[in-house]
């Protein structure tokens, strides 16, 4: 005999509808953020690895026979996407960071600190910063592009990078309450040794949820000070005694200057009027250079070059100096005058001297190096992004 709370379980079981199948295109859908995952844990677990073959790549793309001729557009594509996936691999790994110690150095460097700090305050400067990464990566590509339609689209595309450029940089300069800018506005991927990967392999494996009891421990791989030990009740690390034969080495990892122990923030200082107009007229140059050099009818005059330099110049000059500067301020500016040996592969200075020096050396290279240089004259005289910095 039959309870009666069973038939009425039957007869709502009978009323109900059957349920319906999954709908293919959600399944779709939901398949590409898994696969992602799935290539973020990938990336994670061999970023040692993965930064080799990136480095590879890109150097690859240098050296390819014909590159800048005969398949340019398919060529610069290749450079570009490689440069935007390390790009897209750089955020995985700063994620990463944060679950993996031994993916971040122990005192990371004052540009990480400061590029950290500002992405993780500001979605705005995070956003911006990569606005103007991917157009840095993927100008000379747009160029190339818009020179097949002529000229004057090309000199437009030019224009228009430039001004993105210049806006994303006055904009991040007012995000940061007029701080210097840093290049890279994005941290940079830290470089990870070798041994990290072995050593951190258990953890990555506890944190993937994946059964670590088989993994064998790699001791030696890191040094006996560097290793730490987690308490299980408090969860926090303790280091291991150093080894009475190198004191020295573990003193002086643990060694702290100054920039060290400042706030991030601190890293740059805001920037006086003299040094806003600097830092302004540093942003500018390249956006006014363009804009002189696309309405010069002559490749080999000298005035688009001269008030490109000019403005350079000025901001050197106008540049907060003395102990008011940090290293931070001193780095970045270091790089600056690094990046301002471009103007001599640029407009009239290119065409009365270093062309003829680099056909100079041209002759007297083998005709593999030769082929290269080849390759990289045509790409200087026909692209103004070739030599932007």
């Amino acid at each position: 005999m039959s309870h009666p709370a069973d038939r009425f379980r039957s007869k709502s079981n009978a009323s109900r509808p059957p349920s319906k199948p999954q709908n293919p295109i959600q399944s779709l859908f939901s398949m590409p953020p898994q696969w992602l995952h799935m290539y973020g844990d990938f990336i994670t677990k061999n970023a040692h690895q993965v930064s080799q073959i990136e480095s590879a790549l890109r150097s690859l793309t240098y050296i390819i026979p014909g590159r800048f001729r005969d398949a340019e557009i398919a060529s610069e594509t290749l450079h570009s996407g490689i440069q935007l996936l390390s790009l897209y691999h750089d955020a995985v790994l700063r994620g990463a960071i944060t679950r993996i110690p031994g993916l971040s150095p122990k005192i990371p460097s004052p540009h990480s600190r400061y590029t950290r700090f500002w992405t993780a305050k500001s979605r705005l400067y995070r956003r911006i910063a990569l606005l103007l990464q991917i157009v840095q990566y993927t100008e000379l590509l747009w160029e190339m592009a818009a020179k097949r339609k002529g000229e004057r689209v090309r000199w437009r595309v030019v224009i228009l990078l430039e001004v993105i450029k210049a806006v994303c940089r006055l904009l991040l300069m007012r995000v940061t309450n007029s701080r210097p800018l840093v290049t890279p506005p994005l941290p940079e991927r830290d470089p990870i040794p070798p041994d990290v990967d072995q050593s951190d392999e258990d953890t990555l494996k506890e944190l993937m949820g994946e059964d670590t009891s088989s993994a064998e421990t790699n001791g030696s791989a890191k040094a006996v000070h560097e290793k730490e030990w987690t308490m299980p009740r408090t969860g926090s690390s303790l280091p291991s005694l150093p080894n009475p034969s190198d004191i020295s080495s573990y003193l002086m990892s643990r060694v702290l200057t100054a920039d060290d122990i400042k706030p991030a923030a601190k890293l740059l200082n805001t920037l006086s009027r003299s040094g806003q107009t600097a830092e302004i007229l540093h942003i500018l140059s390249p956006l006014i250079y363009a804009i002189a050099l696309s309405r010069s009818k002559d490749k080999k005059s000298w005035t688009p070059w001269l008030i490109g330099v000019s403005m350079e110049y000025a901001a050197r000059q106008l540049r907060d100096r003395g102990l008011r500067s940090t290293a931070l301020e001193n780095e970045e500016w270091g790089k600056r005058y690094w990046a301002a040996g471009w103007w001599t592969m640029r407009g009239a200075f290119y065409e009365h001297f270093t062309k003829n020096v680099v056909s100079g050396v041209r002759r007297r290279m083998p005709s593999l190096v030769s082929g290269i240089l080849e390759d990289y004259e045509y790409l200087w005289e026909n692209y103004y992004f070739s030599t932007s910095a």
